[in-house]
C-alpha cells in the first residue's frame, strides 16, 4: 500500500494525501468468539496422563465432568458461607438478648413483658438480616457459575442489573421508603404490638407491624393502615412507664392543705394495696395548685405506673378521692348563679340558697320596659 501511495504521489502530488486517508480508513471486520472457559482440572489430567486434547476422554472431562464439579463446588461453598453468616447473626442477636436481661427489674415490673418484646423485635431483625445475607451470597454464587463454568461475560449482566435497579428505585420510591422506615422502626423499638401510640394521623393501639405498614386500631374500633414512610412522629404512651395525671377541683372556701392531705392519703393507701402495688411504680406526688378556675381551685396529683395501666388506675383513684373528700366535708365546686326575676316593673332577687327577695342595687341599673329584659344572671364564686 505504501508503494502505491509513493507512486501516486510521484505522479499526482496533489492526490497523495487523499489516498493515505482512504488507506487508513479501510478496516477489516472480524468476528470474535467468546473465550473458552478455563478448565484447570482437565488440563491437569491431560498433562498427567498424556492424553490428546481432542480425544473423547478429554472432551467428556472438559465439557461435562469439570463443569458439573465446578457448579457443585460453588454451591457447596455458597451454602457453607450462608450457614456461617446466618449463624453469626443469630449469635450476635443471642448476645444482645442476654445483655438486655434485667430491664424488667429496673422498671419494677413483675413479669417479662419488656424482655419478651425485646426478644420478638430482635428475632424480626435477625430474620430480615439473615434473608438479606442469603440473597447476597446466592446471587454471587450464581454470577460465579455463569462466569467461571459457562464462560459468559457477566459485565453486561451487572450493567443491566444496575440499570434495572435504578429503574425500580425511581418507580418504587414510596415502597423503598416504607421498607427502610420499617427497618428503622424495628431497630429503634419506637413502638410494638399492643402499645398505645399517637402517630399524628391516627391514635390507638398497635395491632401489627410489617416492613411496609403499621396497623393501628383507634378507640372507635376503626383499623388504620399507615405506611411506615409517612410516619413523621411517634408518641408512645406505653413504653417503659406511664404517668397518670389527676386534677381534683375543690371549692374556694375549702382548706387547700387539708384537701391535699386527704388526696395524698388516699393515693398512698391505694399504692400500698397488694392489687395495685405491682402497677404503681413510685409513691404518688401532689404537685400543688394547678389552676384557679371560675368555680374552684384545681389540685394536681401524679402517679407513675406501668405502661398502659394509668387509665384504669386513675379511674379507681378518682372514685376513692371523691368519697374521701365527701367524708371529710370538703366541698366540691359547682356553678352558682344569682337570678333576677321581674314582676311588672319591679325586680326581685331570687337566690336558690336563702330564697330572699330584694330589689337590685343602683349600680346594677334598671332595665327599661321597652328593652324587654325579663331575666338577667351573673356568676357568683
Amino acid at each position: 500500500m505504501s508503494a502505491i501511495v509513493d507512486k501516486v504521489g510521484a505522479t499526482w502530488p496533489g492526490y497523495a494525501f487523499s489516498v493515505m486517508i482512504l488507506a487508513q480508513e479501510t478496516t477489516t471486520t472480524t468476528t470474535l468468539a467468546p473465550p473458552d472457559p478455563e478448565r484447570p482440572l482437565t488440563d491437569f489430567v491431560i498433562d498427567l496422563f498424556d492424553l490428546e486434547e481432542g480425544s473423547l476422554t478429554a472432551g467428556l472431562l472438559g465439557q461435562i465432568i469439570e463443569p458439573v464439579l465446578q457448579i457443585v463446588f460453588i454451591v457447596v461453598v455458597a451454602w457453607l458461607a450462608s450457614r456461617f453468616l446466618r449463624g453469626a447473626v443469630r449469635r450476635v442477636v443471642r448476645r444482645i438478648k442476654e445483655r438486655g436481661v434485667g430491664i424488667e427489674i429496673r422498671l419494677g415490673e413483675g413479669d417479662s413483658t419488656v424482655s419478651t418484646r425485646r426478644s420478638q423485635r430482635l428475632d424480626a431483625l435477625s430474620t430480615v438480616i439473615s434473608s438479606a445475607v442469603s440473597f447476597v451470597v446466592w446471587t454471587i454464587a450464581g454470577l460465579m457459575i455463569l462466569g467461571t463454568t459457562f464462560g459468559l461475560d457477566i459485565t453486561p449482566l451487572l450493567a443491566g442489573a444496575g440499570i434495572l435497579g435504578i429503574a425500580i428505585g425511581f418507580g418504587a420510591q414510596d415502597l423503598v421508603k416504607d421498607v427502610i422506615s420499617g427497618l428503622f422502626l424495628l431497630a429503634e423499638d419506637q413502638y410494638g404490638v399492643g402499645d398505645s401510640v399517637d402517630l399524628g394521623d391516627a391514635s390507638g393501639v398497635v395491632e401489627g407491624i410489617s416492613l411496609r405498614t403499621t396497623r393501628v386500631r383507634d378507640v372507635t374500633g376503626t383499623l388504620w393502615f399507615i405506611p411506615n414512610g409517612e410516619i413523621k412522629r411517634v408518641g408512645n404512651k406505653s413504653q417503659q412507664w406511664s404517668r397518670a395525671i389527676i386534677d381534683v377541683d375543690i371549692a374556694y372556701d375549702s382548706d387547700i392543705d387539708e384537701a391535699a392531705a386527704v388526696i395524698k392519703r388516699v393515693a398512698d393507701g391505694m399504692a400500698a394495696e397488694d392489687d395495685w402495688k405491682p402497677i404503681i411504680l413510685e409513691p404518688p406526688e401532689i404537685w400543688g395548685v394547678e389552676a384557679l378556675g371560675a368555680n374552684g381551685v384545681t389540685l394536681r396529683l401524679v402517679v407513675k405506673t406501668r405502661p398502659g395501666e394509668q387509665w384504669a388506675m386513675a379511674r379507681e383513684l378518682r372514685r376513692r378521692i371523691k368519697q374521701a373528700l365527701q367524708h371529710a366535708s370538703i366541698e366540691l365546686p359547682f356553678p352558682q348563679r344569682v337570678v333576677w326575676l321581674r314582676h311588672d316593673t319591679h325586680y326581685f332577687r331570687h337566690d336558690p340558697d336563702d330564697h330572699d327577695h330584694s330589689s337590685p342595687s343602683e349600680a346594677a341599673g334598671k332595665a327599661a320596659p321597652e328593652e324587654g329584659a325579663a331575666v338577667t344572671s351573673d356568676e357568683k364564686a
